[in-house]
This record gives C-alpha cells, sequence and structure tokens, in this order.
C-alpha cells in the first residue's frame, strides 16, 4: 500500500511588529443578518467574512451567473456570435415569457432575438425567457444547457452547485454554495472583462417595454459592478455583488436574508464595513524565500521554497495580529529537483479564519545525493513510512 506523508512547516508572522498571543477572527465584532456569506478582496484573495459558506442553498436567479459563464464561453469559442439570432419557443415564452409573471424580456413569441439582446436581457432585467431561449438555441433544449452549466461549474472547480434549468425557477436539483458563486463571480471578471459592461447598464428595453436593471445596489453609488439577486421560499433572499472602490476589489455573496429590505441594508453595511475596516500588508515579496523543504537523496538537505508572486493580505486596521503561515507539501521531495517546480500550499491563517492560499515553489536546484546520503534518506522514509 503507498502512504502519503505530508509534511507542514509553520512560520509566525508578526504584523506591524507586535506579536500578540490571542488574536480575533477578521470578522470580529462585525455581525450581518443573513445565514450564509463569503466576502473577499478579490485582488489577493483574502477572506474577510464567512459563515456557512459552503452550505448547498437553492440557486434561485443566482443560477444566472453560471447561465451567463455557458453563454461567453460559447461566445469565446466561437461557437455563437452576438448577431447570432434565436427563436423564442412556446416554452420559453410560457415558462420565462410574459405569461410566466417572473422577471421577463418580453421576448414575442415565435420572433427572433439576438444573442447580444439576449444576453442583455438576462443580465440587466433577469429575464427567465432570455435564459431559455439562449439555453434552446446553444444546446438544443434547456435541460441539455443545464446539464453543460453544471459541467461548466465541475470543471471550473465547482463541486457542490448544479443546475436544472438555465434561469434558476424552483427545482430541486439547482443548488449553489455562497464560497462557489464568488468562485464563479471571479471566473467572470477575469475569464471575459469585455462583458462585464453588460452589468453596469441603467435599463434596458425590449418590445417597447423599458426596465430598469434590477440590481438594487447599483442606484445606492457605493461602487458595485454587477451581478445578480435571487430569492427562494426555503432559502430567502440572496445576491452576489462586486464592488470596485477606494482601490479594493471585493466579491460577497450572501443568503438566507428575510426580505428586500434586509438584503440591501445588510449589504451596503457589509460593504461599507469591508472598505473601511480593512488595510492592505505586505507578508511575503515577490521571490522572498518562505520556507525550506527536505529532499530525499539530494546533494542537499533542504531546497527553499517561494511564492510566484508578492503575498499580501487585507487584515483590519485596529487589530495587530498574530498570524500563522502553514507551508503543506507531499513529503519526501525526491531528488532532482530544478527551479520552479511546484511543490505545495502556503496557508495563511489569523486565529480560525483561513486568509490565503498561495501555490509555492522551489527557488534552487537540488543534484542527485551522494550513495551514502541516500542510504540515509531511505532509512528515515521507512521509518517515517511505519509510524
Amino acid at each position: 500500500m503507498h502512504r502519503r506523508l505530508f509534511a507542514f512547516l509553520i512560520v509566525l508572522l508578526t504584523v506591524s511588529g507586535v506579536a500578540h498571543a490571542q488574536s480575533a477572527a477578521p470578522q470580529a465584532g462585525f455581525d450581518v443578518k443573513a445565514k450564509q456569506v463569503y466576502l473577499i478582496e478579490a485582488e489577493t484573495g483574502t477572506v474577510l467574512f464567512a459563515r456557512a459558506e459552503d452550505e448547498t442553498v437553492p440557486a434561485a436567479s443566482l443560477a444566472k451567473l453560471m447561465t451567463m459563464a455557458t453563454v461567453f464561453k460559447a461566445l469565446a469559442g466561437g461557437d455563437i456570435t452576438l448577431d447570432t439570432q434565436y427563436p423564442v419557443t412556446e416554452h420559453a415564452w410560457r415558462t420565462g415569457g410574459a405569461p410566466s409573471r417572473t422577471s421577463t424580456m418580453f421576448a414575442a413569441l415565435k420572433s427572433n432575438v439576438r444573442v447580444e439582446d439576449l444576453v442583455r436581457g438576462v443580465i440587466v432585467q433577469f429575464a427567465n425567457d432570455a435564459c431559455i431561449i439562449l439555453g434552446e438555441g446553444i444546446a438544443g433544449s434547456e435541460p441539455a444547457f443545464a446539464e453543460r452549466m453544471t459541467e461548466e461549474a465541475r470543471a471550473l472547480g465547482l463541486q457542490k452547485s448544479a443546475f436544472a434549468n438555465a434561469t434558476g425557477l424552483p427545482n430541486p436539483a439547482n443548488k449553489v454554495t455562497m464560497r462557489e458563486m464568488v468562485q464563479l463571480a471571479r471566473h467572470l471578471q477575469t475569464t471575459y472583462p469585455d462583458y462585464m459592461r453588460y452589468y453596469l447598464e441603467p435599463e434596458f428595453e425590449w418590445n417597447k417595454i423599458k426596465q430598469r436593471n434590477r440590481n438594487p445596489l447599483l442606484a445606492l453609488n457605493i461602487g458595485v459592478t454587477g451581478f445578480v439577486t435571487g430569492f427562494s421560499e426555503e432559502g430567502g433572499y440572496s445576491i452576489v455583488a462586486a464592488v470596485n472602490r477606494d482601490g479594493k476589489h471585493l466579491v460577497l455573496a450572501m443568503g438566507g436574508m428575510e426580505n428586500d429590505k434586509a438584503r440591501i441594508e445588510e449589504t451596503r453595511r457589509i460593504i461599507e464595513w469591508a472598505l473601511s475596516s480593512f488595510e492592505r500588508r505586505t507578508l511575503f515579496r515577490e521571490g522572498e524565500a518562505i520556507a525550506d523543504a527536505s529532499v530525499y537523496g539530494g546533494d542537499a538537505s533542504s531546497v527553499p521554497l517561494v511564492a510566484g508572486e508578492q503575498v499580501d493580505v487585507f487584515l483590519p486596521k485596529d487589530n495587530s495580529q498574530k498570524l500563522v503561515a502553514r507551508v503543506v507539501y507531499t513529503w519526501p521531495v525526491r531528488a532532482p529537483v530544478e527551479p520552479g517546480k511546484a511543490i505545495g500550499t502556503l496557508k495563511i491563517w489569523n486565529d480560525k479564519q483561513l486568509l490565503r492560499e498561495v501555490p509555492v515553489e522551489t527557488a534552487g536546484s537540488v543534484g542527485v545525493g551522494a550513495l551514502r546520503s541516500r542510504a540515509l534518506d531511505a532509512l528515515i522514509e521507512l521509518f517515517f513510512f511505519w509510524i
């Protein structure tokens, strides 16, 4: 039986020159009326607030983020263009159009609509008919498109979210987590930046009916740049929002709120708290040695590890924190070792809150050692194998 041993290199990080034996989690002294919360500073990936972020909840209209991710992928791959036209089927019209009494762009039955207009319908008006028309046009049917959405979720590393339709309309198989919605929002921002402008459009008119953007946060002028709100009887009121203000880039997902008023107020509060209460700190410069990893069978016993980028985190302004960084890698690292080999992960903790995870790589080379040193390393490995 093959056993894998994991080594942990622990480094105590002192911020602002002061280390305290006890430190509070980043959200200490602040709370929101939401059952599930996940908030990050997007540029560094620092977690600012987290609660039940891996709990699955009904997707509701948050599913439209994955609808757009799937559509944008088809556009980027050249499978469709913004000028491609799709027909409005009776299923799309009845399920998501005017007769449905749900969010709709009022696409006329048996008409043809350009992809760009459908995209704007989904993003600006959260239009269910537009979601279904896109799904049927791209995949042949809405169920086939929903399968493609779930496949895309898995390809992006979203392990819990799943989709049964293109709209997020009630279905037990439609489920998401707040952590994965933040991951998905970041994917949209970084992979499809040219399409993010649609999320800022104040209004959209179709079929001679003008509707304002249904994202209630845009009118608050607090730096929100997208994305979507949702509601289900079981899961309550939810939201995914991106913020760009004061040099900070936030992505937030919250669920389980009681009403729309609470959703707006609590979202505003947590955004203002995050923007005013945290500041950026550098822990490791690019190329700075973070730790040394033991090398098996080499002409040196260890190799330095570095991150491929400067490692920054966002920390509370009014708290000197004692941080703990753990480099986790698979032991033993076998010689020969070349520079730039991905070897593990730097995990940065503040109390019980995991702030960041950063890949680390080797910063030097280690050749194959002499026979005697290799024999000694073999004895050490045998010892650890049996304990």
